[in-house]
């Protein structure tokens, strides 16, 4: 058969004891790794996003062989979801728009923006809520949890009353989040003199600014 085929016996008894090359065995590891991360991003993660999970992980390892491997095997990223657009954005009924986008503030204490976050971890999805004050640009308050509950922006509001102590009113501004219109939110900024504060939704300028805390928080 070999001389049939013209192939050499002892490439022919390598193959029988190891019928995989060594490129073929680590495509088979780092396919093990992709559908992690692809399993673990809810399958929304394309090539381009499971290659930066997997440097990350340090694994050394080109961005066309992770596309090469994913085509392959099927893997893609979900698609077909839209985000929605806000062409027309009304003011809040809720709170009004105390900050009016004045982001630069004289004195500590007279105006606070809070928002929230998530960062993915190797156990799931984790939620962080901060607090900074405009005037200094500091991270006054911070709170994480697993969920997005109530709890999570009361934390990180609590956390800021208790380090400043402020002796007048407070600005508190955020979006228009279900956390931030909740009853124990207004009854929380009412029992300790805070005014809260609520941009249009979709209001991109406010929410650059207000994802600065974001960034110094991490």
């Amino acid at each position: 058969m070999c001389r049939i085929l013209e192939v050499a016996p002892s490439g022919f008894y390598a193959w029988i004891h190891k019928p995989l090359c060594d490129r073929a065995i680590e495509d088979e590891r780092l396919l093990e790794l992709i559908r992690e991360s692809y399993v673990a991003s809810g399958g929304i993660y394309g090539s381009p996003r499971v290659f930066l999970d997997l440097r990350e992980a340090g694994e050394y390892v080109g961005r066309k062989r992770v596309a090469r491997i994913m085509r392959s095997h099927g893997i893609r990223a979900i698609r077909g979801y839209k985000v929605p657009r806000h062409v027309v954005s009304m003011p809040s009924i809720l709170a009004p728009n105390r900050l009016q986008r004045q982001f630069t503030v004289p004195w500590p204490d007279h105006a606070w923006v809070t928002d929230i976050t998530y960062i993915r971890t190797w156990e799931g999805w984790l939620y962080l809520a901060a607090v900074m004050d405009l005037h200094s640009r500091m991270i006054i308050g911070w709170s994480m949890q697993p969920t997005l509950a109530r709890d999570l922006v009361l934390d990180a509001l609590l956390m800021a009353v208790w380090r400043r102590k402020p002796r007048q009113p407070v600005i508190v501004h955020s979006d228009q989040g279900c956390q931030y219109g909740s009853d124990d939110w207004f009854r929380f900024c009412k029992a300790h003199r805070l005014d809260p504060s609520m941009s249009r939704r979709g209001n991109c300028w406010d929410s650059e600014k207000i994802a600065g805390c974001h960034r110094r928080a991490a």
